[in-house]
């Protein structure tokens, strides 16, 4: 069985790098960040425990679940938690130190569905701790997060503070699909500030960005056109095309006009139509992504979609059907909590570029738990951590300087302590 106790935070995240695990199939990482804090005497809320689980997105199927669960228990993932799980990811972890107010920290926990470089210009294929796990990588910094976590976590076990601490140990964020399902239990209900992370963005190694604003809201959409097979030589006139019908969709969704108040993006990350090339097309799949720079604008972009769905199956004359996959919200930063993180930095050994407040640009859907913090009445911010990345997120040869994991630790605890003293 392996275990985190004895191991370093970079040893932790060579050990997550190695054993990557895609949204909602986190069970290894769950499960031994779960055995490291309850040895340290946390309080434990597991898999349903955890996330609401009636408000899951893009779920993987029974079949895929299981074998991701399976997979873990050869991989020494402990077997206690895995069974207290069940088939559900996700961690909540509560420590009570002291009379003072409960601060929380969110951190990733998720891989992403890409595979991983493994040439000796990548580190870590290079230096032995590449993906084992082929179609699955850490292309975003969720194993440097998650080894954050469990640093925080020991670093209050050595000294802790006057309150609560909280750590969110968050699956399935690549998509959007985990961060609303945790927003929606009660862990947040008590918590009076909170703080976010992120590894990376372009950023160098010792550079502290105080709160990353406004990132992107966004709404993943599946979308399914159903039509009726024929020989495409013999009686293409008793075939109705379900390819053509996605294809009339995708071009015109690009067509979409951009909206004058503010960004609106969107995209079509993937297809797919299994048929022979002499069969009229009865079945089309694609993945569409929208994006605004507010909840308004990315509504606005949801129903111009549907209707060009809507119109594309209408045009030939197929059936369609659509789900969300995934979605996140935006936000901003409280002041507040900025300065806080901008004043630990100064004291922290390796930081040498402190930042205030920076637009995020992408999506990321911490924006559920930070919103529910706010709308309670409490603080949030979304730290940025540099990590000198070689490469870009979500790509093959991404990867982080592991002196940042220390670094970010020590910010983070550092602002915990500030924030808690603030509040008192």
């Amino acid at each position: 069985m392996t275990s985190f106790a004895d191991l370093t935070l970079t040893e932790i995240r060579r050990d997550l790098h190695r054993h990557p695990e895609a949204g909602w199939k986190e069970f290894r990482t769950t499960a031994l960040v779960a055995e490291e804090l309850d040895a340290l005497g946390f309080d434990l809320s597991l898999g349903a425990d955890a996330v609401d689980v009636a408000e899951r997105l893009g779920v993987p199927d029974d079949d895929d679940v299981a074998a991701a669960r399976e997979r873990a228990k050869r991989e020494g993932a402990p077997e206690e938690y895995l069974e207290y799980m069940d088939d559900v990811t996700g961690l909540v972890a509560e420590k009570r130190y002291g009379d003072g107010p409960t601060i929380g920290v969110r951190v990733d926990i998720d891989a992403l569905e890409r595979s991983e470089a493994m040439d000796d210009d990548h580190r870590p294929a290079r230096e032995g701790f590449a993906s084992t796990h082929p179609g699955e990588m850490h292309a975003c910094g969720h194993d440097g997060h998650t080894a954050i976590g469990v640093g925080i976590a020991r670093a209050f076990d050595e000294e802790g503070f006057d309150g609560t601490l909280k750590l969110f140990f968050q699956p399935a964020e690549e998509g959007g699909r985990g961060g609303k399902p945790m927003s929606e239990t009660d862990h947040l209900d008590d918590v009076d500030a909170l703080f976010a992370l992120h590894l990376g963005l372009d950023e160098e190694t010792g550079t502290i960005v105080g709160g990353y604003d406004r990132p992107l809201s966004n709404a993943k959409i599946d979308v399914t056109f159903e039509g009726e097979p024929a020989h495409a030589g013999g009686a293409p006139n008793e075939g109705r095309n379900a390819l053509q019908a996605m294809s009339t969709a995708i071009q015109n969704l690009y067509a979409i006009p951009r909206h004058a108040d503010g960004m609106t993006r969107i995209n079509v990350g993937r297809v797919s139509a299994d048929n022979a090339q002499n069969v009229i097309c009865e079945e089309a799949r694609m993945r569409v992504e929208v994006r605004g720079g507010d909840a308004d604008l990315n509504d606005y972009m949801m129903a111009k979609a549907d209707r060009v769905v809507d119109a594309a199956a209408d045009m030939h004359e197929v059936e369609h059907e659509t789900s969300l996959y995934g979605m996140t919200t935006t936000f901003e930063n409280d002041q507040s909590m900025v300065d806080a993180v901008m004043a630990a930095a100064e004291g922290v050994d390796g930081v040498d570029q402190i930042c205030g407040r920076s637009p995020f640009g992408g999506s990321e859907d911490a924006s559920f738990l930070i919103r529910k913090v706010q709308e309670n009445g409490g603080v949030a911010a979304y730290v940025g951590v540099g990590a000198s990345n070689p490469a870009g997120h979500h790509t093959a040869y991404f990867d982080i300087e592991e002196e940042s994991l220390d670094i970010a630790v020590d910010v983070v605890t550092e602002s915990i302590r500030r924030v808690a003293g603030d509040l008192r």
